[in-house]
C-alpha cells in the first residue's frame, strides 16, 4: 500500500495555495499528487510530472486555461480518483479537491483555503459580474454544487482552516468545526535593511477587481503621496489611466519584477497599502517581514496578521475616504514612533514555514492516532 496522497484543486499557477502543497511535499517527499489539471511548463520544476496524477479533464482542449468554466464537472472529476491504496490523504482545497472519496479507515485531512466563494457568500457578486449565459448556468447548477459541497465536507476526518476568518465560514456553510493553522510564509528570504525609509507607499498585488488597487491609487492621488504599484493583471490599463489623472502625483508602475526587487521596494517604503479582503493574505506578512507596517482593509485575514497600532493600521470601509483617513492615522502613529522595525519583523516570522510544518504534522499525527483508537475499540 502506498503512503500518502496529496490532492490539490489545480496546478496551473504558483500562489499561496501551491506553497502549501510544496510544504506538504517537504513533509511527505514520497507523496503523490492528484489534481484536476496540470501545466507542466509552469509547474514542472516545483511539482515533477512523475508525481502528478490528473483527472479526465486534463485531456480536454485548453483545459489548463478554461478549467474554471467546468465547475459542474469537478465533483465527478475528483470523485473519480481511486485513493484506496493510500494510507493517508491530505487535501489542499478552495474548490472541489476536498471532495475525494477515501476508505473508512484511511485518515482524510483537508486544509481549507476557503469554502468555494462563488457557491456561497460571494455568489451574487460573481453573478453580477458575469454574462447572461454564465448567469443562466449559475442559476441552474449552483444549488446542486452547494449540496455536493456540503455533503462532501462531511466525509473529512479533520478540517484545517487557514485563518479564523475561514474557520467561521466553514462552520457557517458546512456546520463543521475546524483547526486553524496559518499558511506558510517564506519569512527566511525577507529581512529589514534597517535604513531610514523613503517617502513612498507600496501596493503589491495582481491587478484584478477584488484587490481594489484603485482605492490606493485614488487615496494617494488625493493626498499627494508617492505610490509604487507592483504587479500586473487584467486591470492594468484602467489602473494606469486612473493614475495618470493625478498629474501632480508620482504614481509608478513597475510591472512584474523579481523577488529581490520586490523585497527592495518593501524594505524602503513607508508602508504597504493592502485593500483586499483576503482569506489570509500572505503579502501583508511579507511586508512586515521587511520591517514595514501595513495599512490594511480591516476585514478577513489581515485582522489576524496585522496588529493595529504596532505593525500597521486599518481602514474599516472599502472607500477612498476610509483609506485616506487610515493613511493620515498611519502618519500620526509614524511620527509618534509607534512602528518598531524589529518588532514588526519578529511578529511576521511567527507565520513561518517551520511553524506551519510543525503544526500540520501534529494535526495529522493526532488524526491518525484518533482514528486508530476508534478502530481498536470496535
Amino acid at each position: 500500500m502506498k503512503r500518502v496522497a496529496i490532492v490539490h484543486d489545480w496546478l496551473v499557477n504558483y500562489g499561496g495555495a501551491e506553497r502549501v502543497v510544496e510544504e506538504l511535499l517537504k513533509l511527505y517527499p514520497e507523496a503523490e499528487i492528484f489534481t484536476l489539471v496540470y501545466d507542466e511548463k509552469k509547474m514542472g520544476k516545483i511539482f515533477p510530472k512523475e508525481k502528478v496524477h490528473t483527472s479526465f479533464m486534463q485531456k480536454w482542449p485548453l483545459s489548463t486555461k478554461l478549467y474554471t468554466k467546468f465547475l459542474s464537472f469537478m465533483p465527478k472529476a475528483f470523485e473519480s480518483f481511486d485513493l484506496s491504496n493510500y494510507k493517508l490523504v491530505i487535501c489542499s482545497s478552495s474548490c472541489c479537491a476536498k471532495g475525494v472519496i477515501t476508505p473508512p479507515l484511511v485518515p482524510h485531512v483537508a486544509y481549507i483555503h476557503t469554502p468555494m466563494r462563488y457557491a456561497w457568500d460571494k455568489y451574487f457578486e460573481y453573478k453580477s459580474r458575469s454574462g447572461r449565459l454564465t448567469q443562466f448556468f449559475m442559476d441552474k447548477w449552483m444549488p446542486k454544487i452547494r449540496l455536493w459541497d456540503y455533503v462532501s465536507s462531511q466525509r473529512i476526518d479533520t478540517l484545517i482552516a487557514n485563518s479564523n476568518y475561514i474557520s467561521r465560514r466553514i462552520k457557517k456553510y458546512w456546520n463543521r468545526d475546524s483547526i486553524v493553522i496559518y499558511p506558510p510564509v517564506n519569512t527566511d528570504r525577507l529581512t529589514p535593511n534597517y535604513k531610514p525609509h523613503e517617502d513612498f507607499f507600496v501596493v503589491f498585488s495582481r491587478f484584478v477587481p477584488y484587490k481594489r488597487i484603485d482605492l490606493a491609487i485614488q487615496a494617494c492621488g488625493n493626498l499627494k503621496k508617492k505610490l509604487v504599484v507592483i504587479g500586473s493583471g487584467s486591470q492594468e490599463k484602467s489602473l494606469k489611466k486612473l493614475a495618470a489623472s493625478y498629474h501632480d502625483v508620482e504614481i509608478t508602475f513597475t510591472g512584474r519584477i523579481s523577488d529581490k526587487e520586490v523585497m527592495d521596494y518593501l524594505q524602503r517604503c513607508r508602508a504597504m497599502i493592502f485593500c483586499a479582503e483576503e482569506d489570509f493574505g500572505i503579502i501583508p506578512v511579507e511586508a512586515q517581514c521587511c520591517g514595514r507596517p501595513v495599512i490594511a482593509f480591516g476585514k478577513g485575514g489581515a485582522l489576524e496578521t496585522v496588529i493595529n497600532g504596532k505593525t500597521g493600521t486599518f481602514f474599516s470601509h472599502a472607500t477612498v475616504d476610509s483609506v485616506e483617513r487610515a493613511i493620515n492615522r498611519f502618519e500620526e502613529l509614524e511620527k509618534s514612533g509607534a512602528f518598531d522595525t524589529d518588532f514588526i519583523s519578529q511578529h511576521a516570522k511567527t507565520f513561518s514555514a517551520e511553524r506551519f510544518a510543525r503544526q500540520i504534522s501534529e494535526c495529522i499525527d493526532n488524526t491518525i492516532m484518533k482514528l486508530d483508537e476508534e478502530t481498536s475499540k470496535k
